[in-house]
């Protein structure tokens, strides 16, 4: 669940507030040649491609621009390329989404990263790559360099995309990092080979298990010893955060927190058919949040839905601010649905509250025929403390506090729709006639009920203070009760 969801849907439907990233590294074009396959060569025991189309499109550090084009962002690249036809065709694409590419110099000595995939029947068959992995030359490195820096006075982030083809050298990462933190603009990494230490000083820096197990010398099946080597990677390079990409795991947040631990992101489930350019999503996702002013988390938590949009896609594939709210809202739609637990789930995660210092409310009820009195309520309720609890009664509960005509609406549906509600943080359903052992295990911070009862009738209030807690009696809204709609309704069937 995002921490401030309002915050973060309204940067995604604002296109992140229009900010500028500088986009810096190993640009590439990737070439796609689609067609289908029915039979098995006689000439030797391969398939045979029926070549049905080609397609191009920008890769590398150039899919990172993609991706941040389609969230609503002004971006610019900067990069080494040949002097060829696919330098041409790169910086077509490039133009045709809007990237600006006055910072992408071609070096005649060098061959613009082309890669080539065979598709068939939508599956990739063969991948041909043709790309100079040599560290570029100085002279190159220097009008790079130079290209950048004049630049970083009028962007928001600068985001280092290394692909080990020999742009980002060692000595100019660091050059880069020096000059934009002196101007205090952040620097986000997405890292390649054995040598974090070009790293040092960025803000953030998103290996994948195998990336960080092969910088740091860890198994990369083992995940405690991986988070155990982002804490000591982010401590030693001086790096505000480390963001380890976790494939089908989700994503795993390492910023020095005061727990010492990782927070975990989960992955969104989805049907895979190409993990292409995932990373590229994920790192440019990442730094639009950060410089529109998400914090880490939800930046990280945004990243982890956009790769969820990506790898359902066939090919190199970019987000869209579309794609990405459309997320959001699916996501929300599962959160809400999640709101609704068990007490033992309750417990663990009031746990979770209380440890970033959270005050939790409570309050309970029937809550049958939800109304505008319920509704209000609950948000009055919630602004005592940062998350509300309500205990709802289970159908046999009901009818033994209200006939056995009661309630109208089961159970399940009723907690369901209290969790579409914002101001409610969880529902946790009981079927004693009273709350008194929920409100006794849950241990809440502030017991909230309607301002009909008098303090010494609420059940639980003597517990609650006793423990230091609060016990708030919450105004109504006049003349809203469930009971009397349902009166209303019988009325208006039995005067026709």
């Amino acid at each position: 669940m995002f921490r401030d969801p309002d915050r973060v849907l309204d940067a995604v439907q604002t296109g992140f507030g229009g900010r500028r990233v500088l986009v810096a590294g190993d640009l590439m074009l990737d070439r796609y040649l689609w067609g289908e396959v029915s039979r098995i060569s006689p000439e030797a025991p391969v398939p045979v491609l029926r070549l049905a189309r080609q397609t191009e499109v920008a890769g590398g550090a150039a899919n990172v621009a993609r991706n941040l084009v389609g969230l609503g962002l002004t971006v610019s690249v900067a990069g080494i390329t040949g002097d060829d036809a696919e330098r041409a065709a790169l910086l077509h694409q490039l133009a045709r989404q809007g990237v600006e590419t006055d910072c992408v110099i071609a070096d005649p000595d060098r061959r613009t990263t082309t890669k080539t995939r065979l598709i068939g029947n939508h599956q990739q068959m063969l991948r041909i790559d043709a790309e100079e992995t040599d560290a570029i030359g100085a002279a190159a490195e220097q009008a790079l360099f130079d290209a950048v820096v004049t630049r970083l006075d009028a962007v928001d982030a600068l985001l280092l995309s290394d692909y080990a083809k020999g742009v980002l050298t060692g000595g100019l990462c660091r050059r880069l990092i020096e000059a934009a933190r002196g101007r205090g603009v952040p620097v986000l990494v997405d890292p390649k080979g054995r040598d974090f230490d070009r790293y040092a000083e960025a803000t953030l820096n998103p290996p994948n298990r195998a990336e960080l197990a092969q910088a740091a010398g860890a198994p990369a099946a083992d995940l405690d010893a991986l988070l155990a080597a982002a804490a000591a990677l982010r401590e030693r390079l001086g790096l505000e955060q480390v963001i380890l990409t976790l494939g089908e795991l989700g994503l795993a947040l390492v910023d020095g927190a005061p727990d010492g631990g990782a927070r975990r992101i989960p992955a969104v489930a989805r049907e895979v058919f190409d993990v292409s350019g995932a990373g590229d999503t994920v790192i440019a996702t990442i730094a639009a949040g950060r410089a529109a002013g998400l914090d880490a988390v939800d930046s990280a938590h945004l990243a982890n839905l956009a790769a969820g949009v990506v790898v359902a896609k066939v090919g190199t594939a970019a987000i869209s601010a579309a794609e990405l709210a459309a997320a959001i809202s699916g996501e929300a739609a599962l959160e809400q649905a999640a709101k609704v637990m068990d007490l033992e789930t309750l417990l663990a995660r009031a746990g979770e509250w209380r440890g970033r210092g959270e005050r939790i409310v409570f309050t309970n009820g029937c809550f049958d025929l939800l109304h505008v009195g319920h509704v209000s309520y609950l948000e009055r309720a919630r602004r005592y403390g940062q998350r509300l609890v309500v205990g709802l009664n289970t159908d046999r509960s009901v009818r033994a506090l209200k006939g056995p005509d009661r309630p109208l609406i089961g159970q399940d549906d009723r907690a369901r729709v209290l969790a579409a509600l914002a101001a409610v943080d969880a529902v946790v359903l009981f079927d004693e006639d009273t709350p008194l052992e929920l409100i006794r295990r849950i241990q809440p911070d502030v017991l909230a009920k309607g301002a009909d009862y008098r303090e010494d009738e609420v059940i639980g209030a003597a517990d609650v203070r006793a423990r230091g807690g609060q016990v708030v009696l919450v105004p109504l809204v006049d003349d809203r009760s469930s009971s009397g709609i349902i009166r209303r309704i019988a009325d208006s069937d039995r005067s026709r």
